[in-house]
């Protein structure tokens, strides 16, 4: 039976869950361009595609492709190599290839399964092989054959050698890299002067050296001890270590891919990566990038030794001891995150802000709400892209301007868009802080930009930003993932050190990040393309939601961990968890496009319960003081958060929430309907342990109330009126408020030439306390406005319909293509 049959009746014995699993992982049906699959052997068709394997091998860990390759590597020893695979165009990495493998048959190069598992010894080791092998069956990245026998999908025999760490052949690189005079002077080092007249002559003598074992062997022998040690880093893989051995050809800072290399004038200054690449051991690949050759690390690795894939992950050195209640930290950073980000809506929902026509929100716009919510600046964007993200927030365009009259062919202006609270956010207002929380982590697990880290530092960080960072849940992922087998009761150190060996742990749960390491000159590996700064910025915001605490996952970090786990980021833009109850407890009212999903309703019910466990209840009660200040331990309640709020300005925050009282603010309070005598009771009834409040705020809220009122702004274009003769001669010759043109009509009525809005905010400014009355005596309020836009978050299953729509009658989702496959149509 062939591979692809074999495969057929396989796929017919799984039910809808196990086929939508297998389906996401591998990016189904968007990764096959939404072309019709109806029948299951057109699925079959479509998993054994090299495209398709490479989505499956990027979706496992780094031992089951070590495995995988060694598998790979046992059918090239017995079966011989197969026609195409010396192919070097491409990727660096196998799993990347785009060119489409040869035409393989898997069945005709099986290997029997005890001979792999011979390579582990009997117990613990051998039993995690075997899990291995099964878990790579149920991903069909082992295709069904006969019992005691393992077949391989047609790209790893095409690319056994490339996928097991090689670099790219001596050919290949020293055509790219070089001109005639390098090739020549590698030529020259390696035989002397005379033996190659061309390029061509120069190069056939390289290769030929080294597609010779011995030659390279004996070659490396008389080595320096410095090119030894970096031979041992770069053989096993991966194969680039960083190095200044080279420039660019033209001294450019830019090296494209058909970029030349010369050798630096006096050298690197390190020996042996001197003495290396002078003898064609290493061939640069970028700017201050160089690779070792396939047949190099072909040569000196040891070919008779038993393959030893490493089925779990090394063990972290750079870690230490976790205080004492330190995930109760994790706990109180949760909370404050929870506040925060209410904090930066509510601000959002008083004052809405333009979206720019370049996209994103004014710097202006984002400090003003920085400085409403008490936050700082580079916070209040994260809070804003993650409420984005988990549908909390919304764009919604203005009502358009109406056409000028007498214009037939005119065109209306594009009205513009502000960004505005969504209609979810008013019942997520009101909900714990756990709830507040869950749908931002949820939304900061699965969103594809590390959103606290800006690339260039030319240009100012801007909110509202284009998430479109294909790695950054990858290395989310493998930093989570990496975390979690820390040893117990120990974290990471924040060190170069301590982030380096996250980084290289990080690759071993998540493969694709091997394309972002290389080795440094002492060995040590390290980050390419910026890594390292975005692996730390997303341990900072790991941190600032309580998801890690002094270097170690938090039980809510860990169940977080588990809902990437289980596929939430095959959904995005739509976000597992994120369109829960906000008040809900367990798995009740996670929404009906969680149902289907158990792995997912288990992880979001998990991670729910985390954090009510990680989040007290919220304060109910204050602390009033003297000193005109209120304090509430925690995180406060929505309706005492909304008193304070109204009545005082937020003076600090982390432990306990602090408000300072003024005149300024309780005047707020007034504008906005409340009385002295309610504001009192209020404030009464929330204080810690009934006690009375102190004499200073009862006075000035007394005080603050007498005084408030005696100006009217009539609202017409404009009055000013009052009983009390003085004041209005006072106002009347006040300097700050020429600008208003003031003149008196009248003993209590003054006219001015601002509207009502202007007239309040000059009064204001100038330390009067007006309110505003409309044309029938009614004192008018000042109230926030409650503009809500709607939720934009797609449900699971239409994430991407816009590309399905594209195609009709192909389903939107792995879900319903997986329902229509297990339903015969």
């Amino acid at each position: 039976m062939n591979a692809r049959t074999a495969l057929v009746k396989w796929l017919g014995t799984l039910d809808a869950e196990r086929l939508t699993a297998l389906l996401e992982e591998r990016d189904l049906p968007l990764a096959a361009e939404y072309k019709r699959i109806t029948t299951l052997r057109e699925l079959a068709e479509h998993l054994l595609t090299d495209e398709s394997v490479g989505q499956g091998l990027m979706a496992g860990t780094t031992g089951e492709l070590e495995l995988l390759a060694s598998i790979a590597a046992l059918a090239l020893e017995r079966h011989g190599p197969v026609a195409g695979g010396e192919a070097e165009d491409g990727p660096r990495y196998p799993w990347q290839q785009r060119r489409p493998v040869a035409a393989v048959e898997p069945a005709d190069r099986l290997v029997p399964e005890r001979d792999v598992l011979a390579w582990f010894e009997p117990g613990e080791e051998r039993r995690r092989a075997e899990q291995a092998l099964v878990r790579l069956r149920e991903r069909a990245l082992l295709l069904p054959s006969a019992k005691g026998k393992l077949a391989l999908p047609p790209l790893l025999h095409v690319r056994a050698a490339g996928f097991d760490g090689y670099g790219r052949t001596a050919t290949r690189l020293l055509t790219c890299a070089y001109n005639a005079p390098e090739v020549k002077r590698i030529a020259a080092n390696l035989f002397g002067e005379g033996p190659a007249r061309t390029r061509d002559q120069a190069q056939e003598l390289i290769t030929a050296l080294l597609a010779d074992p011995a030659r390279v062997r004996a070659l490396v022998a008389d080595a320096p001890v410095r090119a030894r040690e970096l031979l041992d880093h770069l053989v096993p893989g991966p194969p680039l270590l960083r190095t200044h051995c080279f420039v660019g050809r033209y001294g450019a800072q830019y090296a494209g891919p058909d970029s030349k290399y010369v050798f630096r004038e006096g050298g690197s200054g390190d020996e042996g990566t001197d003495w290396l690449a002078a003898r064609g051991l290493l061939v640069p690949v970028g700017l201050d990038l160089v690779e070792l050759p396939y047949e190099v690390a072909r040569a000196l690795r040891d070919g008779g030794a038993v393959p030893r894939p490493r089925l779990e992950p090394e063990s972290f050195t750079a870690t230490a001891p976790l205080p004492s209640g330190w995930e109760g930290e994790g706990g109180t950073a949760a909370a404050a995150a929870a506040w925060r980000a209410e904090l930066v809506l509510r601000a959002l929902a008083a004052e809405p802000v333009a979206i720019r026509k370049a996209g994103g929100i004014a710097v202006r716009d984002t400090r003003r709400l920085a400085k409403a919510a008490g936050a700082d600046e580079a916070d209040t964007r994260l809070w804003l892209d993650l409420a984005v993200n988990a549908g909390l927030a919304a764009p919604q365009d203005d009502e358009p301007a109406p056409a000028p009259r007498g214009r037939r062919n005119s065109k209306a202006p594009k009205p513009a868009a502000r960004l505005l609270p969504s209609d979810r956010y008013d019942a997520w207002a009101a909900a714990p802080a756990a709830g507040k929380l869950l749908p931002l982590l949820a939304a900061w697990a699965v969103v594809p930009a590390v959103l606290s880290h800006w690339p260039d530092p030319d240009e100012t960080p801007v909110a509202l930003i284009s998430p479109q960072d294909e790695d950054a849940v990858t290395l989310r992922t493998g930093v989570l993932r990496a975390l979690a087998v820390l040893p117990d009761g120990h974290g990471l150190t924040g060190d170069a050190r301590g982030l380096t060996e996250l980084l290289a742990l990080a690759s071993w749960f998540q493969p694709a990040l091997r394309a972002h390491l290389a080795a440094d000159a002492t060995g040590e590996l390290t980050g390419l393309d910026e890594v390292l700064d975005r692996l730390a910025a997303t341990l900072t915001e790991a941190a600032l939601l309580g998801v890690v605490a002094h270097g170690a996952l938090t039980p809510v970090g860990r169940a977080l961990c588990r809902l990437l786990e289980a596929g939430a980021a095959h959904h995005y833009p739509a976000v597992p968890g994120a369109g829960a109850d906000p008040a809900g407890r367990g798995s009740d009212g996670l929404g009906e496009d969680l149902s289907p999903r158990p792995a997912l309703t288990q992880a979001v019910t998990t991670l729910r319960e985390e954090l009510y466990a990680a989040l007290p209840e919220p304060s109910d009660t204050a602390r009033f003081q003297s000193d005109l200040t209120a304090t509430v331990t925690g995180a406060p309640a929505p309706v005492l958060a909304d008193l304070l709020s109204a009545v005082g300005d937020i003076e600090s925050e982390g432990h306990a929430v602090v408000w300072r009282i003024t005149a300024t603010s309780l005047r707020r309070a007034l504008d906005a309907g409340w009385s002295a005598d309610e504001l009192l009771d209020r404030l009464a009834a929330a204080s810690e342990r009934g006690t009375p409040l102190p004499q200073p705020l009862t006075y000035t809220i007394k005080d603050t109330a007498r005084t408030h009122g005696q100006l009217k702004v009539v609202r017409s274009a404009c009055c000013i009126r009052s009983d009390d003769t003085g004041l209005i001669a006072e106002v009347a010759q006040a300097r700050g408020l020429t600008r208003l043109r003031l003149r008196r009509i009248a003993p209590t009525v003054l006219i001015s030439t601002a509207p009502p809005e202007e007239t309040l905010t000059a009064l204001r400014a100038a330390g009067y306390a007006p309110t505003q009355e409309a044309e029938t005596g009614t004192t008018l309020l000042d109230r926030a406005p409650t503009d809500r836009a709607p939720n934009l978050m797609p449900t699971l299953d239409r994430a991407h319909a816009g590309h399905a729509a594209r195609t009709r009658g192909v389903p939107a989702s792995a879900r319903l293509l997986a329902a229509t496959l297990t339903s015969g149509g």
